[in-house]
């Protein structure tokens, strides 16, 4: 089984987020199994709905290392049972990001997943 392989998209809003995502969805091969997890909740119109080659999940607001680590962690597991050739992350805050990497970088997420892209954007 290959691993899924990791984008993670944090700072800015939650619509910069979610539009970033969307953009990267319209450059993928069609057919491709995908899943994301965003952290927050759309403050508008989402552009983003799960539908049979997408698997989203909204989660809410909190730190994915710190507090929100229960909900991160049994969403993650719960997309992994069938995993996406992609996955990914938006999270609202990049002041963790090396402590997340470093939990997804421990078993069993290092036989299953495979980072492939930070993008940071502007606040």
């Amino acid at each position: 089984m290959a691993a899924s392989l990791v984008t993670l998209v944090s700072g800015g809003s939650y619509a910069d987020r979610e539009a970033w995502i969307a953009a990267a969805l319209t450059h993928e091969p069609p057919l491709l199994s995908m899943a994301a997890i965003l952290e927050g909740l759309p403050d508008g119109q989402p552009l983003l709905t799960s539908n049979p080659l997408l698997a989203l999940h909204r989660v809410a607001p909190g730190c994915m290392c710190c507090i929100g680590n229960l909900v991160m962690r049994v969403t993650l597991n719960r997309i992994l049972r069938k995993p996406p050739v992609r996955l990914y992350l938006g999270l609202a805050d990049n002041q963790h990001i090396k402590n997340l990497v470093y939990f997804l970088q421990q078993p069993p997420y290092n036989e299953l997943i495979e980072f492939d892209q930070d993008i940071r954007l502007g606040s």
